[in-house]
């Protein structure tokens, strides 16, 4: 089932394996089993740290766990791991081996601290390519406790299950049926869904205040990590506190404008950012949400759990967040129509009617990825033309499957208490309201800056974007910021990375004038 060119790769991932696994498949009369057991015994071939078993489980069951040493981990697949999900049992195979990139220790004392047990359940699409993420971050969360356990489990197979619970999105993470969360994150959202819906013990443990750093960047994006980067090659004492390295690249696929790199994948972008920092003397606090900024001479960043990073100098650089529309309905009906990534949810609409809200370029290449698989697609712009590339629009054009309405305010999400029906919208020109009758909504309206954290600390403007000047500089002395969260124009990956790099040459240049 697997190919020669993975089984040699899996060969040299597994060949340090220091525990004995087993996947131990429950249930033997799904059409798929013969399947599922195949892909195993092909993973298990490549190591003899690694077996496979067969249990009695219910009828119609398909459904593997994975064990360590004789006991289970509390990770569990409900279906074939396939397509983008293969990965997720490797990593499952090789974090509870204590090999890969682990959760810190701050993360692990807070997972650690959870008041009770709780059991998870993803739903995902083999297409999906958030869902990856969403799966190993909730499995890592399960290794660090006793008291989290995770089932993967793939709608295809289970479309009854997804059905009842209304899902038409993904991934959607559920404690029994309500939904907890839906869409892309990473670890660090995760954990705080979970806190936030169990709570964290008083162990009394006290937070861990970091040494003061010279410069401490906010932010794992392109500005973050070339802000970082360009700090630690000056020979400064550097931090980086991210909720993950890479930011928002991580959920971008194709990128063809990064100047001198034809086309690279966000994936592939955020690896490389990773790796670049890794060769740079940079204290990385990786999976941490920052809750506030208390400026002084020693600027400190107090985190989730309690923890404090010290740094003389800050440059934030925490970047932007989808937008989304604001009105009556859409939050009612996030995950059961309307939706934010048309790769990932767009096949829940195969055949369907949908809109896509906005008419740039994130607009317009939904609408066109979309008008593939639905039956009709209207897009809704405000303005009065469409702002997306020329390449962009030329394509929209020639599908005859897409409408476009122009100067249109959207005013309301509707619903029949368990799924999209339709939306309504105001003409700019008229005054008029009007109704269309779909199965979904896109939501692709840009980004907002994620500035709460400093929003009592630095001058922002009227959208809420850190006022710099052409160094960097924000309204507080040694507080810097580049890069999405500014008020620089243009939102591009490039200028993100300049303006990373000139805020850290700023702050430096600022230093050096302080010292003399």
């Amino acid at each position: 089932m697997l190919d020669e060119a993975l089984i040699a790769q899996l060969k040299t991932h597994f060949a340090s394996l220091s525990s004995e696994f087993t996947l131990r498949i429950y249930g033997n009369d799904h059409p798929k089993a013969a399947e599922l057991e195949a892909m195993l015994r092909d993973v298990a071939q490549v190591s003899d740290r690694i077996q496979v078993a067969k249990t009695p489980g219910r009828s119609g069951e398909l459904m593997f766990e994975i064990n360590r040493d004789g006991e289970p981990l509390g990770i569990r697949f409900l279906g074939i791991p396939g397509g983008h999900e293969f990965s997720s049992l490797v990593l499952a195979i090789l974090n509870a081996d204590g090999k890969g990139k682990l959760p810190d220790s701050s993360v692990v004392r807070q997972v650690q601290a959870l008041k009770r047990p709780i059991h998870l359940r993803t739903f995902v699409s083999l297409s999906c390519t958030n869902c990856p993420d969403v799966v190993q971050a909730l499995n890592q969360l399960t290794l660090a406790s006793k008291d989290i356990s995770h089932d993967f489990v793939d709608v295809a197979l289970h479309q009854d299950e997804a059905k009842r619970l209304g899902i038409q999105g993904v991934p959607a993470v559920f404690e029994g049926d309500e939904m907890l969360h839906l869409g892309r994150a990473g670890l660090a959202e995760l954990l705080e869904v979970i806190t936030g819906r169990v709570g964290v013990s008083d162990t009394g443990a006290t937070a861990v205040v970091s040494e003061v750093y010279d410069v401490a960047v906010l932010g794992g994006g392109p500005a973050g990590v070339s802000a970082a980067i360009y700090s630690a090659r000056k020979g400064l004492k550097t931090a980086l506190v991210a909720k993950r390295v890479g930011g928002q690249v991580n959920d971008t696929l194709g990128i063809e404008n990064l100047i001198s790199v034809p086309y690279t994948e966000g994936k592939d972008l955020s690896g490389a950012l990773a790796g670049h920092l890794r060769g740079h003397e940079v204290d990385l606090f990786e999976h941490q949400n920052i809750v506030t900024v208390r400026p002084g001479k020693v600027n400190d960043v107090v985190l989730g759990n309690g923890d404090v990073v010290r740094g003389e100098q800050l440059i934030v650089a925490t970047g932007a967040k989808w937008r989304t529309l604001g009105v009556q309905g859409e939050s009612e009906y996030t995950g059961r129509g309307v939706a934010f990534c048309p790769h990932c949810d767009g096949p829940f609409f195969k055949g369907k009617r949908v809109a896509v809200i906005g008419g740039g370029n994130s607009g317009i290449e939904a609408a066109i990825d979309l008008a593939g698989i639905c039956s009709d697609v209207t897009v809704f712009e405000f303005a009065d033309a469409l702002k997306a590339d020329g390449v962009l629009l030329a394509k929209l054009d020639s599908l005859s499957n897409v409408t476009v309405i122009l100067g249109a305010r959207t005013t309301e999400v509707v619903g029949d208490g368990t799924k999209v029906t339709g939306i309504k919208w105001v003409d700019r020109a008229t005054d008029e309201q009007r109704e269309l009758l779909l199965d979904g909504i896109f939501v692709q309206i840009g980004l907002v800056p994620n500035s709460e954290v400093v929003k009592e600390v630095v001058a922002l403007n009227r959208m809420g974007e850190i006022e710099v000047d052409s160094g960097g500089r924000t309204s507080t002395e040694n507080i810097f910021a580049a890069g999405d969260v500014t008020d620089v124009p243009f939102k591009q990956i490039v200028i993100s990375m300049g303006d990373g790099a000139k805020a850290a040459l700023t702050a430096f240049d600022a230093r050096m004038r302080r010292a003399s």
